[in-house]
């Protein structure tokens, strides 16, 4: 990490979810503290409960995670790791996957399913109310107007406080917006891959916020001498460094969460927030990327 870099995740600025929960825009996401293929226990446990203690230390306070990862071994370990969590501290969760072996990722959207996630989420995660509970996958056999059915019971009832929808169009946007109120999307986006350029578009244009989920994938774009590897040397960063702040750059509604089982990658990731390039810089990038 380089020393001009500050890993302070305040310095990514903040948007307030749903109205009322204001989170700083470098988030984390919980996934990598599993096994391989996201499943079982992670290789490390101790160090995945101190990437857990480190968040709060580095003003981390939007945390992602899954009842699908492990399954169930992020959730618990978040809970058993960080509650009573601190005061705003942001959990959000998701749900609507079945999880059948190593890298297998099956949609099940019945709502008895959706209603058994909400539940053992909350208790596995140790608190009363889901700050963001997000919906992993439209089911394409169940109707999304069923399956979100519990999840706007539960919203009622207080144990969810807001709703999100995960890899969906404008279009699932706006349906499933007709049954509960949709404040969070959760995309592929990066640097590298802009297909939901229009969803990200959309969300702006709400104020809803936009969590690109593979968020530093840069693929080829990061050999050595490329445009990413050259402007990350320049400014004494990561080529991660660098997407990431591009994320940040990108869209004020844009929550990077950034994964990682390592307390010194996860430091690296935050003083992304602290990479900053003048306009100018940022064109001249796209357009090298671009072509």
């Amino acid at each position: 990490m380089s020393d001009q870099l500050l890993a302070d995740a305040a310095a990514s600025g903040t948007f307030t979810i749903g109205g009322d929960l204001t989170v700083n825009r470098l988030g984390y996401g919980g996934m990598r503290l599993t096994g391989e293929g996201i499943w079982g226990e992670p290789k490390n446990p101790d160090e995945a409960k101190r990437v857990l203690r480190r968040l709060a230390d580095l003003n981390v306070n939007f945390i992602d995670t899954a009842d699908s990862y492990g399954p169930h071994v992020n959730e618990t370990m978040i809970g058993e790791t960080l509650a009573p969590y601190t005061a705003g501290m942001v959990i959000a969760t998701k749900g609507g996957l079945l999880r059948t072996g190593p890298n297998q990722w099956p949609i099940l959207g019945h709502p008895e399913y959706i209603r058994q996630c909400i539940e053992l989420s909350l208790r596995r995660l140790k608190t009363d109310v889901i700050d963001l509970w997000q919906l992993h996958r439209i089911d394409p056999n169940v109707p999304v107007e069923e399956t979100l059915g519990p999840v706007k019971e539960a919203q009622e009832a207080g144990k969810i406080r807001h709703v999100g929808l995960s890899e969906v169009s404008v279009e699932e946007i706006e349906r499933a917006s007709k049954t509960v109120k949709i404040v969070s999307v959760q995309n592929l986006y990066n640097i590298a891959n802009r297909q939901s350029e229009a969803a990200l578009d959309y969300c702006e244009k709400n104020d809803i916020a936009f969590i690109p989920w593979f968020p530093v994938a840069a693929g080829d774009l990061a050999r050595p001498g490329g445009p990413l590897d050259s402007a990350a040397k320049r400014h004494g960063a990561t080529v991660a460094q660098l997407a990431l702040a591009w994320l940040l750059h990108r869209s004020p509604v844009m929550l990077p969460i950034p994964g990682t089982s390592s307390v010194a990658h996860l430091e690296e990731n935050v003083a992304a927030a602290s990479l900053k390039l003048d306009e100018a810089e940022w064109v001249t990038l796209e357009a090298e990327i671009k072509a």
